[in-house]
């Protein structure tokens, strides 16, 4: 394997993960969903559920690279949790502005959601990663997932009694009440966030499982080969472990459950290495390219995306005499037009992730990274 700084099947994991976010996020017709691209009603997990998880692992795999040569110095510690406290707010502000944008209604806006999720992980894990050694970040997962399973299980929900997992009623959604309250939660429930408060609690393991197959990853003392067939058992038994949870405290991800983390992270860690063995141990990577153009700069093409979607919902045209928005138009003439609705649907949600391919080319082979 030719050494490199960055570790491209990494990257192009993370790419394929970003794309299926845009495409999974920008459907043609909310009312027309293809079905593969929807997530589970509520219990269960659907392709689409893998999505976020994977990227959360993925952003503990890359902590490890990122920090572990400079966490060895203790006197760089202070610096290096400056900074992820930094990186961490950012991700966090880019959100909020998205929640936003474009009306800037601080009074209902959407406090909590994806990428402040992914700021709070990241500097939680980051934090962790920099005090204390895979052994130790092995016990906090755990601990995590075990205290979560508890406090979700077997704590009553004031105001409505004994412990349950349902939609409205459960131990999440009413922390997400009282801290969030309802004007700040999830506009399609309101009165809980899929992205809420005790919920990321759990999603905090989700990267602590990516900084465990991280070190493995990046420890040089075994070969490959070894390497690779960790990681593949690792993933084994973490989704079989997923599975069994799963009987008595469901696969979910609105409630991001402990079954949850280890039956995603499981499918996680093995797609990883099955990335890390075709790209960078046997080098078949001319196929990958697309996706690492993707991965490099992940974070701005999924802002990116949110913002265009919204800027087109401004955007009015007319159209037969009526006023429409530009995407409306758009879908409408160049989709809808000649595909049954559920085609459409997919075929505009290729077509957008596929539009950002023109920007993100070009800056690849210019190898410009945007980092946030």
């Amino acid at each position: 394997m030719t050494p490199s700084k960055r570790l491209l099947s990494l990257d192009a994991f993370r790419g394929l993960t970003v794309a299926a976010m845009i495409l999974v996020n920008n459907p043609g017709s909310w009312a027309k969903i293809y079905p593969p691209l929807k997530h589970a009603e509520w219990h269960g997990c659907t392709p689409t559920d893998l999505v976020f998880p994977f990227f959360l692992f993925i952003v503990g795999v890359a902590i490890v690279y990122a920090l572990e040569t400079k966490k060895m110095d203790v006197s760089n510690h202070n610096q290096l949790l400056i900074k992820a406290a930094k990186r961490g707010a950012i991700l966090f502000g880019l959100g909020l502005f998205l929640a936003l944008f474009p009306k800037f209604n601080f009074e209902t806006v959407r406090i909590m959601g994806v990428l402040q999720r992914i700021g709070i992980v990241y500097f939680i894990c980051a934090a962790i990663f920099i005090k204390t050694t895979p052994r130790t970040q092995f016990i906090w997962m755990t601990g995590i997932l075990i205290l979560y399973w508890i406090l979700m299980t077997l704590v009553p929900v004031p105001g409505f009694g004994a412990p349950n997992l349902e939609k409205e009623t459960n131990l999440a959604a009413w922390v997400d009440r009282l801290i969030l309250t309802e004007n700040h939660t999830w506009k399609s429930a309101k009165t809980w966030d899929p992205e809420g408060v005790l919920s990321t609690l759990p999603a905090v393991a989700t990267g602590l499982f990516g900084m465990l197959i991280g070190s493995i990853l990046k420890g040089k003392e075994k070969p490959a080969a070894e390497k690779t067939t960790w990681l593949f058992s690792f993933g084994i038994i973490a989704w079989i472990l997923g599975m069994f949870w799963g009987l008595f405290f469901p696969i979910n991800k609105s409630l991001w459950t402990s079954s949850y983390v280890l039956y995603c992270g499981g499918l996680a860690s093995m797609m990883l290495a099955l990335f890390y063995w075709i790209i960078d141990v046997q080098g078949h990577n001319r196929w990958c390219r697309i996706f690492v153009a993707y991965g490099v700069n992940a974070i701005t093409v999924f802002f990116l995306s949110a913002i265009i979607s919204k800027v087109m919902g401004m955007i009015k045209v007319n159209a037969n005499g009526e006023e429409v928005s530009s995407r409306t138009w758009l879908y409408d003439t160049f989709f809808t037009s000649w595909l049954p609705p559920d085609i459409a649907s997919l075929a505009w949600a290729l077509a957008f992730v596929l539009f950002f391919l023109l920007l993100l080319w070009p800056m690849y082979k210019k190898n410009l990274i945007i980092k946030v």
